[in-house]
C-alpha cells in the first residue's frame, strides 16, 4: 500500500471513543494515527495498520 501523511484512514476495530477513521501524521516502519473523535495519537507498526486498512474515510 501507498500511504501519505494527511490522509484519512478507516481501520478494521474502531477506537474506544467510537471512532474508526484516523489521519496519518507519519509514514515509515511505524506509522503514528491520530483518531479524528478524539485526537488520540497511537504508534502501530506499518504491517498492523496494512492489516486493519478498510478503505480512506
Amino acid at each position: 500500500m501507498d500511504f501519505t501523511v494527511g490522509q484519512k484512514i478507516k481501520m478494521k476495530k474502531p477506537h474506544p471513543c467510537g471512532e474508526n477513521c484516523w489521519e496519518i501524521l507519519r509514514v515509515g516502519m511505524d506509522f503514528r494515527l491520530k483518531c479524528t473523535g478524539c485526537n488520540h495519537q497511537v504508534m502501530l507498526p506499518r504491517k498492523t495498520v496494512e492489516k486493519g486498512f478498510r478503505g480512506f474515510c
